[in-house]
């Protein structure tokens, strides 16, 4: 399989089916979030309710768009992974997947409703923090302008999460009157159609913004291993043709060559002439190729690494306003940020296949194992059962905090977003002594540990690997 030997090809498929593992594990784990108000409320059954989260989670693998699982390929260098023994590469793949999937499956044994998005980054930041310890490694490992976006919407989202869900069921008693929509379900008949309407909608939501957030981050892990494995293949999209990304170098290059470098700072006189080398690589390589299939050796790898550095340090550069008094106009600058966009289609995609598979699995887990952590959100955040203006209010603010960040490239955990929702929702109609305190304290145990013992389960486990694989 591309060209790799038997007992690579065998260790390629092993981390394939830990990402689906992981996904599939992810849907039955984080399922509880977007169906616990349709089954606590008795708006669906919930045979209906987990199979409707399953489609709703494919559909927003599939459509979703691909910043989010991007933003998860880029946290980790493409240096780290590819490395001189093919080996070392696996061993950081194999125990971030490894670390992930002990995690969440217990947590989800303890029906403790944790984070798979913590889970994930945890475990990234671990096998990163480890690969810097080597000896002869690169001092940085890690991107931390990405780790630093990526901490702060995790942390962030929570408290937008429980304060929005809050404020919505302090607000929702003063425009809708029916008491009925505050009151908690009493038998086990459906409520009325507009209420059900209402929670199934929101059901929806979550469940598609579910799909298209934490989806992206299992096309982002595959990305990773193929990446890894074989850049010759992946590491730039085929499917594009070397004369557009040449057009593009060429375009970018003529605005640079309008600039006057007595008048740059020193440190954007060094990003100059690092541009300039950068697109003369890839004009070197390029020289004479027709598809990227007939470029040799690790050439996709160099490219690869230009096209990043290209896009990083141009945007920095056409970011800062003092570069139109060095001679580049606004048109060249709104034709080079054209034209990095350009360049970096071909370097930030993803495969339908890759998709698909991500979406079967985790579409697939979302139907299974559901119900642990659904009794923690029905019946163990809050003393009282849940309402059906609960329900729907923290619904409604995860799946938009959710779809918010998903167009912003973010991953946040729905599970520690909904909730969030769900207590904010308890305080706001009953007060704060509403809480029950364990769970709560379960739940944030579980949310402060899970960072720390992910980094450094995985930073062992990633030494051990590579002592193993060497």
């Amino acid at each position: 399989m591309f060209g790799l030997d038997t007992p690579l090809t065998i260790l390629l498929l092993v981390c394939l089916l830990a990402v689906v593992a992981f996904e599939f594990i992810n849907g039955f784990h984080d399922t509880a979030n977007a169906v616990a108000t349709v089954i606590y409320t008795h708006t669906l059954k919930p045979h209906v309710a987990v199979i409707l989260s399953g489609i709703l989670n494919f559909t927003g693998v599939l459509v979703g768009g691909i910043a989010v699982a991007m933003g998860i390929v880029n946290l980790l260098p493409t240096e780290a992974l590819v490395d001189q023994n093919i080996y070392h590469g696996l061993a950081m793949i194999l125990a971030l997947l490894l670390t992930a999937i002990i995690w969440n499956l217990g947590t989800w044994y303890f029906g403790i409703p944790c984070s798979s998005s913590h889970t994930l980054i945890g475990s990234i930041f671990g096998v990163g923090i480890a690969y810097m310890m080597l000896p002869g490694s690169h001092e940085i490992a890690l991107n931390w302008k990405k780790v630093t976006d990526t901490g702060l919407s995790l942390l962030i989202s929570p408290i937008f999460g429980f304060g929005l869900s809050f404020l919505l069921m302090l607000l929702l008693p003063r425009i809708i009157k029916n008491k009925k929509l505050y009151k908690e379900p009493v038998d086990k008949k459906a409520p009325p159609l507009w209420i059900r309407s209402i929670l199934i909608f929101t059901c929806m939501s979550v469940s598609y913004s579910h799909g298209s957030n934490d989806g992206q981050k299992g096309v982002g892990l595959i990305m990773i291993i193929l990446i890894g494995l074989v850049p010759i293949h992946f590491a730039i999209d085929h499917s594009k043709s070397p004369e557009k990304l040449l057009s593009s170098m060429q375009k970018i290059e003529l605005c640079l060559n309008k600039v006057d470098t007595l008048k740059l700072s020193k440190d954007d006189k060094k990003t100059f002439i690092l541009l300039h080398s950068k697109t003369d690589s890839i004009a070197t390589n390029l020289k004479g190729v027709s598809t990227f299939n007939n470029l040799q050796g690790n050439k996709h790898f160099e490219i690869r690494k230009s096209i990043l550095l290209i896009s990083k340090k141009a945007e920095s550069l056409v970011s800062n306003k003092k570069i139109t008094l060095a001679g580049i106009s606004e048109k060249d600058i709104a034709t080079m940020k054209s034209e990095i966009k350009e360049i970096k289609e071909y370097t930030e995609y993803a495969p339908w296949e890759v998709k698909l598979i991500v979406s079967l699995s985790l579409g697939l887990g979302t139907m299974i194992g559901w119900r642990r952590i659904v009794v923690t959100i029905g019946e163990k955040i809050g003393k009282s059962h849940l309402t059906y203006a609960q329900g729907a209010s923290a619904e409604l603010i995860a799946a938009s905090t959710i779809t918010a960040s998903t167009m912003l490239g973010l991953p946040v955990s729905t599970t520690h977003v909904l909730t969030s929702g769900v207590a904010g929702t308890m305080v706001a109609q009953h007060g704060k002594g509403n809480l029950q305190l364990k769970t709560i304290k379960n739940i944030a145990i579980a949310w402060l540990v899970t960072l720390p013992v992910t980094i450094i389960l995985s930073g062992i486990l990633f030494l051990l690997l590579r002592l193993l694989m060497n």
